[in-house]
């Protein structure tokens, strides 16, 4: 147990990763070259795993960094759309006070595991932790993240319909961390990048997609659709899903400047 704050949300930091592998594909976390290999958690006074709580449900899973004072990434199984954003306090933890956010204009709180993906009003509320929290400049937050966000929850909520007639897809996003800082306090990442993978009873297909954008104010309108084997960060490519499990994975594209236009391409991995 690691501490409890208002509205009954607790953050379990556990001993290992395993306690948490129910927000993963086939339970196999990402592998983070120096960082998470084989399920395991290589600096364990650095990276700490939570998973998150509240009202006693278990909502998604963070790997946090302690040194950085932000979230190394969030993952979680997406279900469905559960309504509106709720309006809620943030919860405030020791390694990152909202202090450190207020008057600043040049960057948001920004989410990885964000609340428009919560399955239920539990779920959107749970994210509004700072332990899923990094700085994010404003304009790129609202601006090509957001519909990159809203696009992929689109694909989600069409495609990611399994052999049970549910949605159900599994996503990952994550930060890169800089060498510069808000408040000398907090790492304001470089890059954030997000994930996903799901199989698809309609296309008969396991599908996957990958974006990632950098953290600054500028930039293209949109962010380009990326294959999972396509993630190098870390200096060397992030370990997803489909390279660890040997899925055939169809690789999807789309279009998100309409939200109706998709196209699918064939890979082996």
């Amino acid at each position: 147990f690691f501490f409890s704050i208002r509205k009954r949300l607790l953050l379990f930091v556990v001993a290992s990763i395993e306690k948490c592998l129910d927000f993963f594909l086939h339970q196999t976390p990402p592998n983070i070259p120096g960082i998470l290999e084989k399920r395991e958690i290589q600096d364990q006074n650095r990276y700490k795993p939570i998973c998150q709580t509240l009202n006693d449900k278990r909502t998604f899973m963070t790997l946090y960094d302690t040194l950085n004072k932000i979230p190394l990434f969030s993952a979680a199984k997406y279900r469905r759309d559960g309504g509106k954003r709720p309006m809620t306090d943030w919860k405030i933890e020791p390694q990152a006070c909202d202090q450190d956010y207020r008057n600043n204009q040049s960057f948001d709180r920004g989410h990885l595991f964000p609340s428009s993906y919560g399955s239920d009003q539990i779920e959107k509320m749970s994210t509004f932790t700072l332990t899923n929290i990094v700085p994010q400049q404003h304009k790129f937050n609202t601006g090509r993240w957001n519909r990159m966000e809203s696009c992929v929850k689109c694909v989600l909520n069409k495609f990611c319909i399994n052999n049970n007639e549910e949605i159900e897809g599994f996503v990952v996003i994550g930060a890169l961390p800089s060498n510069s800082s808000l408040n000398n306090r907090i790492n304001i990442p470089s890059m954030l990048w997000s994930a996903f993978c799901c199989f698809s009873s309609s296309q008969k297909k396991w599908l996957a997609s990958a974006h990632w954008g950098e953290n600054v104010a500028e930039g293209p309108e949109y962010l380009q659709t990326q294959k999972l084997t396509e993630l190098h960060f870390f200096n060397n490519p992030i370990e997803m899903w489909a390279n660890k499990l040997k899925l055939k994975v169809t690789f999807f594209m789309a279009y998100y400047r309409f939200f109706k236009i998709y196209y699918f391409m064939e890979f082996d991995l």
